[in-house]
């Protein structure tokens, strides 16, 4: 991430602005990011379905291997069709850079609360949807951990569950965030996150009041 720290200290000038919106050049920074996110969860789709196909032609005869670029193509291509461009804003990414501004703009200009405050709201929403939604039984965490490798949270007993069923097949874990690059989640990598689990509760708490 640190391109993308140097790149937005470039911006630094655009957020002194007082504009009831965010500043274009913001905008197109964010764009780019989106698209850099697209583009890191296309390629690591692309090498699971690679390394699937290969191992799955290499138990056929040897003429499969004629036909493994269409194959991957196929595959690759139904995967890529249900996906949904919204999640990107939840890409590791697309999440340090929206951190990086808003953090600039502090440091920048302290008397922009106005902007500040649109900005801090829409980290905030996006950090709960990630923080309180487990990537893999999307619910709300009951136990949540943290990945000490990557920083993604998952309900405890959801991603021990899925790291015993790979195990059992022989296979690594991958961490089930979309676009991650974490190819191999051990038990040893999770860390219980007390904070996390306070702030639920007590987001549980707000709404049962309302």
């Amino acid at each position: 991430m640190q391109e993308i720290t140097q790149l937005d200290r470039h911006y630094i000038g655009f957020l002194h602005k007082e504009d009831d919106e965010m500043n274009p050049g913001i905008k197109e920074m964010e764009a780019m990011i989106l698209e850099c996110a697209k583009l890191d969860r296309e390629i690591n789709y692309f090498v699971d379905v690679v390394q699937q196909v290969t191992a799955e032609v290499t138990t056929q005869q040897p003429e499969a291997m004629f036909s493994l670029s269409a194959k991957v193509k196929e595959q690759f291509t139904e995967k890529i069709a249900r996906l949904s461009d919204a999640d990107l804003h939840t890409h590791q990414k697309v999440m340090a850079f929206k951190e990086s501004v808003k953090n600039s703009f502090k440091q920048a200009n302290q008397e922009s609360a106005e902007s500040m405050e649109e900005l801090d709201e829409d980290i905030a929403v996006t950090q709960s949807q990630v923080n309180f939604t487990c990537p893999l039984t999307q619910v709300e965490m009951v136990n949540p951990v943290k990945n000490k490798k990557c920083n993604h949270h998952y309900d405890e007993a959801a991603i021990l569950s899925l790291i015993k069923t790979r195990h059992s097949q022989k296979k690594k874990c991958r961490c089930p965030v979309v676009g991650c690059g974490n190819t191999d989640v051990k038990d040893s990598d999770l860390i219980p996150d007390q904070m996390l689990r306070r702030r639920i509760q007590s987001y549980k708490r707000q709404n049962n009041r309302t």
